[in-house]
């Protein structure tokens, strides 16, 4: 059959090499080969392709989309510059951006990369109309689900409603990427040597709307369990993967759901074992119970705050006790928890800070490093419209020259000195980190230079450092360079 067209997906470098494997290109590029299309990747960040590399690359081959993905963080870091690269040696190509970082802010995306679309939210639908548009010779005003420049002007198209029956779509095209590097790259607590992990997802969308989070698409879908099943027995029997982490905004969904999802697992005999996502309103004893006996060693919880203000600010819609009630099931059954924490909403102060970071020492089974993260109002979060509401932000062209690392407190709610913001989480979070080393080995020269990297962090202004979690230091991989050219792609 005749190829419909020539697609790259291009994986930009996050300077790091515990890589999660890109599902929303490995999707994309799913639909696009059912479609007849020719799909290539270029993964730059397990390679370290440089963008000199890229540029060659893109100058000896010939692609009707080159597209690319990106979260807002990455904006300034390399995506901006990157797109430069692409445009210049693009040739007749169209270059197509999406994800969560521009799909909030399309108007201004287009502006400072001149992409020539944006896939605005899911696009699986989306990237398949782009396609036909391209190699039938028409524009893009019918779409549904962009944004374009037309006319000197940006256009945007209504939103597209998103896939509904999720188990209508094709497994991500894994056979395309580097899986060996991706599956062995990430290495979780309790995990041996030759145990390979890798992320799927279980469920589309979150039944809440947290102030600080910004989600491309309203309310949750669920894929079919035979449907689950189907792909974590094509992962393991391909790849060897044993430690699936389910990277849903919301795993749990409900009871029922969640107990059925563990006994089939015991059922069809997968000995496996996984992390997922939870809300503390939909977990008990049961649920534990269920969970660990089909191979839940992690659950990953959105704690936030111990102050049932700040809380309510947030729009988590939980209460301090459910919060307590949570972490000590996780504790008793002895299951993994990320004991995730923010602050610096309106109504934190030092006493609240300090009252998370004893919360996360009580509860901590010592699984990471935990430290307490400044909250950021990324575009297209309730918060982010709060503070330009407040005169906080003007917009996005503000966000990105103010956001230099999430571990940043880059817009002050608390109206305390920034000085003394820097001064509490430094105190509070070198304590976690001597906590955790003290629980775990005791390595204190370890945890001593991890604390002097929050202190150039917060005092130097290093911003090359990505976090308590991060197995690789930015710079290092960054002195690294390109890839050799035996990884290249053809």
């Amino acid at each position: 059959m005749a190829s419909k067209g020539r697609v790259l997906f291009i994986i930009h470098d996050n300077f790091k090499e515990d890589n999660v494997f890109p599902l929303g290109a490995g999707y994309l590029a799913a639909v696009l080969r059912r479609a007849g299309a020719d799909v290539s990747v270029y993964c730059m960040d397990v390679f370290h392709f440089t963008e000199e590399e890229l540029a060659e690359y893109l100058s000896d081959s010939r692609f009707d989309l080159i597209c690319m993905g990106f979260m807002a963080p990455n904006f300034k870091r390399n995506i901006e510059r990157l797109c430069r690269t692409i445009n210049e040696n693009k040739k007749n190509a169209w270059f197509v951006l999406g994800g969560q970082g521009p799909t909030p802010i399309p108007e201004y995306v287009i502006d400072k990369t001149a992409a020539d679309a944006i896939v605005i939210g899911e696009g699986e639908e989306t990237i398949e109309d782009i396609l036909h548009c391209k190699m039938n010779g028409s524009g893009l005003k019918g779409v549904k689900g962009i944004a374009y420049s037309e006319d000197g002007r940006v256009a945007v198209s209504p939103r597209r409603k998103p896939v509904m029956k999720l188990d209508s779509l094709p497994f991500p095209e894994w056979e395309l990427f580097p899986m060996t590097r991706y599956t062995e790259c990430l290495k979780f607590a309790g995990m041996g040597p030759s145990d390979r992990s890798f992320p799927m997802i279980t469920t589309r969308g979150c039944i809440n709307r947290c102030s600080f989070c910004y989600r491309m698409e309203t309310g949750i879908r669920a894929r079919g369990l035979k449907n689950i099943l189907g792909e974590i027995k094509a992962l393991k029997n391909n790849y060897g993967v044993n430690y699936f982490f389910f990277a849903d905004e919301l795993s749990i969904v409900s009871k029922k759901k969640i107990l059925e999802f563990s006994k089939a697992i015991q059922d069809e005999g997968l000995v496996i074992m996984y992390r997922m996502d939870c809300r503390v309103d939909l977990f008990d004893d049961e649920i534990a119970r269920a969970l660990k006996d089909s191979g839940c060693v992690f659950l990953n919880i959105g704690f936030e705050s111990t102050e049932q203000a700040v809380l309510d600010q947030m729009d988590k819609n939980v209460t301090v006790e459910e919060n307590l009630r949570a972490a000590e099931i996780a504790n008793r059954h002895g299951i993994g928890i990320g004991l995730n924490f923010i602050w610096g909403l309106p109504g934190d102060n030092e006493k609240t800070l300090r009252k998370n970071a004893e919360f996360i020492k009580r509860h901590n089974l010592y699984d990471q490093v935990r430290t307490i993260r400044p909250v950021t109002p990324y575009p297209g979060s309730p918060l982010y419209y709060k503070a330009i509401k407040d005169g906080l932000l003007s917009g996005p062209a503000d966000f990105f020259d103010r956001f230099k690392n999430s571990d940043l407190y880059m817009v002050n709610f608390m109206g305390i000195r920034d000085e003394e913001v820097y001064r509490m989480l430094f105190d509070v979070n070198r304590d976690l980190i001597l906590d955790h080393y003290s629980h775990t080995g005791g390595k204190m020269a370890e945890a001593e230079r991890l604390v002097d990297r929050f202190y150039n962090l917060y005092f130097r202004q290093d911003y090359s450092f990505s976090g308590a979690r991060s197995l690789v230091d930015n710079a290092d991989v960054r002195k690294k360079g390109g890839a050799a050219a035996e990884e290249r792609p053809n």
